[in-house]
């Protein structure tokens, strides 16, 4: 009788196994209206347009400025850190670093870079 009840608990607990698996399956079919929520979050382009189309230039340069003064602020993380050193040569490479972060960002509005639209 131990081995009947071991038996109808295995059978039991692999139903229910395969009923939770199949659920989902049956539950989660994505429709066509789902496609604009699977499609990529401000990637520069149209997904649902032909993947030769050129995207747009200006997302990308908007996306390298992005990347290039991310980086430039990682490298500005440690001055505060240093920020009592009584070294003048740290100090002096600190505000010159600072003064041509400040040159670049100046620049690059004057050129129009940082505008989105005309």
């Amino acid at each position: 009788m131990n081995l009947l009840n071991l038996m109808i608990l295995l059978l039991m607990s692999m139903i229910i196994s395969f009923i939770m698996l199949f659920i989902p399956f049956f539950l989660g079919k994505k429709s066509y209206e789902d496609r604009e929520k699977n499609s990529p979050f401000e990637c520069g382009f149209d997904s649902k347009n032909s993947a030769r189309l050129p995207f747009s230039m200006r997302f990308f340069l908007i996306a390298v400025i992005f990347l290039i003064f991310d980086i430039e602020i990682i490298l500005l993380f440690p001055i505060p850190m240093k920020f009592f050193l009584k070294n003048y040569i740290y100090i002096f490479i600190k505000l010159m670093f600072i003064i041509i972060l400040l040159m670049g960002l100046f620049h690059e509005w004057n050129q129009g870079a940082l505008e989105w639209a005309y």
